[in-house]
């Protein structure tokens, strides 16, 4: 079996023309929509913690690390993936390019499975969405990261459908470059939910 070399994506950056968008511009309305709504959910967190923090720190303790961890894991190679898929494209390589981004969906599925592995086991552990002031953050926060997540991989799958029917080259890869930023937006959000609920307790 041929390995998949990793694509050196510095160069690739160097031949793109200064000033330019990565993607569309109404993709980027999409995206400052996701990062103002999150800003505003982010607020409620800290206001809530900050009227509440006996609450916050014992909630965190009850919660699966590792659920957390392995969710973030999916998140960040599924964007490393898409980077590759983007960056392999540029530089011609349309079978690779497709490859990559098979991969990354493949990886970005893990992630709606393993919250729902969490959910359960929250739910055996007695936790719910009246749990507390905490839990009631949490699962708000997460859920509605979630359901951008889902945005992005039904995405991810209209992406891949029209890259396999030819839609894209190395002349003209906007759409595919236009779901790599929003995938990297959602991964940027969870990196930041992260550290709220399952570390700084």
């Amino acid at each position: 079996m041929t390995a998949i070399a990793i694509p050196d994506l510095e160069p690739l950056r160097e031949e793109q023309p200064k000033g330019r968008v990565p993607g569309n511009k109404g993709m980027w309305v999409g995206i400052s929509c996701e990062f103002v709504e999150f800003l505003v959910l982010f607020v409620v967190y800290f206001i809530a913690r900050a009227h509440f923090p006996e609450a916050f720190e014992q909630g965190g303790e009850r919660l699966s690390r590792l659920a957390g961890t392995a969710i973030t894991l999916l998140m960040v190679t599924s964007s490393f993936f898409i980077a590759c898929s983007v960056a392999t494209l540029r530089a011609g390589r349309r079978r690779a390019s497709i490859v990559w981004l098979v991969a990354g969906l493949v990886v970005a599925l893990g992630y709606p499975v393993a919250k729902y592995l969490e959910i359960q086991w929250n739910l055996a552990h007695g936790i719910n969405g009246e749990s507390g002031i905490f839990f009631t953050v949490y699962y708000y926060l997460t859920l509605n990261h979630l359901v951008h997540a889902t945005w992005g991989i039904l995405g991810i799958l209209w992406v891949l459908a029209r890259h396999l029917a030819g839609g894209y080259s190395t002349e003209d890869y906007s759409g595919l470059e236009a779901l790599a930023c929003y995938w990297h937006a959602t991964d940027i959000i969870w990196l930041v939910i992260f550290p709220f609920f399952y570390v700084l307790v």
